[in-house]
C-alpha cells in the first residue's frame, strides 16, 4: 500500500504547524513546512540587501536556496544552504516579511516545483496556506485547519510572552496584525488562502492539538495511511 500524501492548509496560528508536525510523527511521515520556506526567503533576501518589494530579485532568492527538514530530538530543524536557520526564521519582522514576499507569483513559482518534488512521494504531511489548491491538489487527505481570530491571538501572544518576556508586544496588537495578515492571505492574487473544495474542515478553537491531531490520523487511515 502507498503512502498517501496529507495537505492541511489555515491561517496563521491555527494550529496547523504544530498539527502537521504530530501527524506526520504519528504516522511516521515525512514533514514539509512550506511557511518556513517563505520564512527562509525573506530572511535571506533581508541578510542580502535584497529589496523585499522587488519579486524578481525576491525570486531569485528563492530560486538559488537549497533546502532540508529534519528531526532534532522531536523538533524540526530546517536547513538552507547547510546552515541551520530554524530559529532565525521565527522572528517576529521575518513572518510578516515572508507574508510581503508570498503575495508574489514570481516567488511562489520559484518555491512551487521544489514543493511538489517534496510531495510527489507520498508519506508526506505539508501545511501551509495553498496546499490543496495549488501545491498538492491531488493529496488524498485535504485538511482546512481554522480557528476563532481571538482564540489564535491568544495562542500566538502566549508564544511571543514566553520567548520574548515583558517586551512582547500586547494582546490587542497581536490580534491586530493576524487580522492584517489574514486580509493579505485571502486578498493576494496568487494562490490566496482558501478552502480546498475538497477539503475537510476542522475548527480547532476548543480542541487541543493533541485532539485536532488524532482526528487528522482517523482520517488519513480511512484514506489507507498506517499509525
Amino acid at each position: 500500500m502507498m503512502p498517501i500524501t496529507i495537505a492541511i492548509d489555515g491561517p496563521a496560528s491555527s494550529g496547523k504547524g504544530t498539527v502537521a508536525r504530530s501527524v506526520a510523527q504519528a504516522l511516521d511521515y515525512a514533514y514539509v513546512d512550506t511557511g518556513a520556506m517563505y520564512r527562509a526567503v525573506a530572511l535571506k533576501a533581508l541578510e542580502r540587501g535584497v529589496p523585499t518589494d522587488s519579486p524578481d530579485a525576491v525570486a531569485d532568492v528563492a530560486g538559488a536556496l537549497d533546502f532540508a527538514f529534519s528531526w532534532q530530538n522531536g523538533a524540526l530543524q530546517v536547513s538552507v544552504d547547510g546552515t541551520d536557520v530554524s530559529r532565525a526564521i521565527r522572528a517576529e519582522h521575518i513572518g510578516q516579511a515572508a507574508s510581503d514576499v508570498a503575495v508574489f507569483p514570481a516567488v511562489r513559482a520559484a518555491l512551487l516545483a521544489l514543493q511538489r518534488e517534496l510531495g510527489a512521494r507520498g508519506g508526506v504531511v505539508m501545511d501551509g496556506r495553498d496546499i490543496g489548491t495549488v501545491v498538492l491538489p491531488e493529496a488524498e487527505l485535504k485538511v482546512f485547519l481554522d480557528a476563532g481570530v481571538d482564540e489564535r491571538a491568544r495562542r500566538r501572544h502566549a508564544e511571543l510572552v514566553a520567548r520574548m518576556g515583558p517586551s512582547a508586544p500586547p494582546f490587542t496588537a497581536v490580534r491586530d496584525e493576524l487580522r492584517k495578515r489574514d486580509a493579505q492571505d485571502r486578498g493576494r492574487a496568487a494562490a490566496p488562502l482558501r478552502q480546498a473544495d475538497d477539503a475537510i474542515y476542522l475548527d480547532s478553537t476548543q480542541l487541543s492539538p493533541d485532539e485536532v491531531c488524532e482526528q487528522v490520523v482517523a482520517l488519513a487511515e480511512q484514506r489507507g495511511a498506517r499509525a
